[in-house]
């Protein structure tokens, strides 16, 4: 059987997308508006921030788990012509794949402006996990755990920091040291939702939730909406950010072999993401060492860990000593992470902040942008041990 490689040269997107406009709402543990308000809102502060008008858009690109549909968003942003419309599944792992996808679109010339977006009240309407029905027993491979009380995206997520720690003697201050460098990110950043520093035994003595994850390893979950303007490198030389061009040089999506690949997988201490690691990195001509930041999907602390190690940054079992008071993962430090704060203490839009902050690096105005260096290419990702996504975010 054939070795299932992506040759170097099928780089089709390469710098031929240009991120020209990010916008949000506020966030919060309750907007008092629909989804459809946040979303509207979020994009028309991201029109504003490119210069274009939200009638200029003609590609939209959302998670199929976003409550605003296409139609819903053309009559409400006045958009004249939709042109071409995609959206990805998943959650967490579709961030990426968003930018991704409006990147290849426009690319192939199937529009001109394309939006991401992602909008939901995930404090104050229904949450993540929440039962929205009388039967909360799903069939397949879900139906061998969930009838024993095992519901959450904690209690897997949970189960496989367990065996990460004791294959490689991680232990539950590493991730304590994450939880500590993204809320001191997050005291520096005026729109976060956590702003007060914690220590390292705050984390400790914080409650347990789903052994061995503290509260405060979690992400948070609030309302708010977040969204990306993408166009061709072309146009975006005429527009508000000529002077910081930022391009997508390469873009990467992954999965494992098990439709349910937190739990049932071959091994349960390394990320799926993995692939789209290898991918990525192919398709780029690059490694790990180029890139000046690092945004990862922090959904719980221990993927730092895991995604450090899956996209190569460190060897398998060595992340735990590069967080390790977390100096080297700092705004200041070797690999700045997560320098808005992330989902952990900033706030939880399913992701799509972190391409967002990826530009905010290269354009040089992060709250905690590195004092000693340049920020020239980012990687943004994903690596929630499902499926995956990552695109490469450099300056022009």
């Amino acid at each position: 059987m054939a070795e299932n490689i992506i040759p170097a040269d099928t780089n089709n997107i390469r710098d031929k997308a240009a991120i020209v406009g990010i916008g949000e709402t506020e966030f919060s543990w309750g907007s008092g508006r629909s989804e459809l308000q946040l979303a509207c809102e979020a994009i028309k502060a991201a029109c504003d921030d490119a210069g274009i008008s939200p009638h200029d858009i003609d590609g939209t690109f959302r998670y199929d788990m976003d409550n605003n549909t296409e139609t819903m968003l053309v009559q409400s942003l006045g958009i004249k012509n939709l042109r071409h419309w995609e959206s990805t599944s998943f959650g967490g792992g579709a961030a990426n794949a968003t930018v991704a996808h409006a990147a290849a679109a426009i690319a192939a010339g199937y529009c001109n402006y394309a939006v991401c977006f992602r909008a939901a009240n995930l404090r104050s309407n229904v949450r993540l996990g929440q039962a929205r029905g009388p039967d909360r027993i799903m069939g397949g491979q879900r139906g061998f755990h969930t009838p024993w009380g095992h519901l959450a995206p904690a209690h897997s997520f949970g189960m496989f920091a367990r065996r990460y720690m004791h294959k490689y003697g991680a232990t539950s201050e590493h991730f304590g040291w994450v939880a500590v460098t993204l809320r001191h990110h997050a005291s520096r950043n005026p729109r976060a939702l956590r702003q007060e520093p914690i220590t390292n035994d705050d984390h400790q003595n914080s409650r347990v939730v789903a052994d061995p994850l503290h509260v405060l390893d979690f992400c948070q979950e609030n309302d708010g909406a977040a969204a990306i303007i993408m166009t061709t490198p072309e146009r975006a030389r005429h527009l508000r950010h000529s002077d910081t061009l930022t391009l997508v040089e390469a873009a990467a999506q992954g999965s494992g072999p098990s439709n349910e690949g937190i739990m049932y997988r071959p091994d349960l201490t390394v990320a799926e993401s993995t692939n789209t690691a290898r991918d990525i990195w192919a398709r780029a001509r690059l490694t790990a060492k180029d890139m000046d930041a690092f945004m990862f999907y922090d959904h719980f602390t221990p993927f730092c860990l895991l995604g450090l190690e899956a996209y190569g940054f460190v060897p398998f079992g060595e992340a735990k000593d590069f967080v390790q008071g977390g100096n080297n993962i700092r705004f200041d430090g070797i690999l700045p992470a997560n320098t808005h704060g992330g989902n952990h203490s900033e706030a939880y839009i399913l992701g799509l902040t972190h391409p967002q902050e990826a530009v905010r690096l290269i354009r040089g105005i992060s709250t905690s942008q590195p004092p000693n260096k340049q920020i020239n290419r980012v990687l943004s990702c994903s690596s929630t041990a499902q499926l995956s996504a990552a695109v490469i975010i450099r300056r022009g």
